[in-house]
């Protein structure tokens, strides 16, 4: 028998395979989670958020910048190089990326926080929005850059925290 015979049902049977991505891959992230854009309404975003992280058992991670701020983007490109790191911080929390710039700081959206003490900034909120921590930023740098122990750490504690709610 010729050896096309053999190739063709194959061949046919790929044609009607339908190709889908990986099934247990994660889900696209919110547009409120990928950039600081400051278009955006925090508000609205935050409801999202909160229902997101309701809906996932997770926690919101409210960080607080700008492209305008250098250590934002030097946490983003942090976040991108370690990829497990970017994982666990998505695991345990909804990230919702909130613009500040001097002609929109969103006074209403930031009333119930303590001040930031500089950017980026982090809060985080339970899923009903209950302030549970202010994170200073600073505080995961070593020697001048992002540390990958301190900010595991603190992805682990948050971890810990949430699976233990009830």
């Amino acid at each position: 028998m010729n050896p096309i015979h053999y190739l063709l049902p194959l061949f046919l049977c790929l044609l009607v395979i339908p190709c889908h991505a990986n099934p247990t891959a994660e889900p696209p992230l919110p547009a409120y989670s990928k950039a600081y854009d400051s278009a955006r309404d925090p508000i609205a975003d935050g409801i999202e958020a909160l229902k997101l992280a309701r809906d996932t058992n997770r926690l919101v991670l409210i960080e607080v910048g700008g492209d305008w701020c250098r250590w934002c983007l030097v946490l983003d490109h942090f976040l991108k190089k370690y990829s497990a790191l970017n994982q666990q911080l998505h695991n345990t929390f909804v990230l919702l990326k909130v613009n500040v710039e001097n002609s929109n700081s969103h006074p209403k959206f930031f009333k119930p926080f303590p001040p930031a003490k500089g950017y980026p900034h982090m809060y985080i909120t339970d899923n009903k929005g209950s302030i549970l921590h202010s994170q200073d930023t600073a505080q995961f740098l070593h020697k001048g850059k992002y540390s990958v122990k301190q900010f595991a750490a603190f992805l682990e504690h948050w971890s810990k925290y949430n699976a233990q709610r009830p």
